[in-house]
């Protein structure tokens, strides 16, 4: 009996490791997308240059318009003070609009401007061009790979989203 425990203790120990492994695997390729993503993209969309704070919570209000300040610091892992900042500026730049909730006046719904909708898709786009150029320099079984992975990364940032959710 104690031998099938420690058996079953190893197979688990050895599982951890292979996770820990594949995790550290995964990490510097993810962050080196996200930084391209980040730092890239705005420049070559021939558009203004958002610190990427700014351009996080002016995605997430693009993603989910109405959304709150609150919701926003949340989600964003920002300080509410900071989150508010954030958004005045945006405001103030013509890229985000404040509504007050039609149900609850206390409560005040952000939407992106028809400027932020114009400019997140030159940018999306330029970030499309940037992947492109660099998948065209791979081989068919990297880009077969790469388009394969796409639902095992949705997934993974939906667990990663889950787990920071209080």
């Amino acid at each position: 009996m104690t031998e099938k425990r420690n058996a079953r203790t190893d197979a688990g120990q050895e599982a951890d490791r292979l996770l820990s492994r594949q995790a550290r695997e995964l990490t510097p390729p993810l962050y080196a997308l996200s930084r391209v993503l980040r730092f890239q993209g705005m420049d070559e969309a021939g558009l203004w240059r958002l610190p990427p704070s700014e351009l996080e919570l002016l995605r997430y209000v693009h993603a989910e318009p109405g959304t709150t300040v609150s919701v926003l610091a949340r989600e964003l892992g920002l300080h509410a003070s900071n989150a508010s900042a954030t958004v005045r500026g945006l405001v103030n730049q013509g890229l985000l609009e404040r509504e007050k909730d039609p149900n609850d006046g206390r409560v005040v719904r952000l939407k992106p401007t028809l400027k932020a909708d114009q400019g997140m898709a030159l940018i999306e786009n330029a970030w499309s061009e940037l992947f492109a150029d660099a998948l065209a320099q791979l081989g068919d079984e990297q880009r077969a790979a790469l388009a394969a992975s796409v639902p095992a990364l949705e997934a993974l940032a939906a667990a990663l989203k889950e787990r920071r959710t209080p």
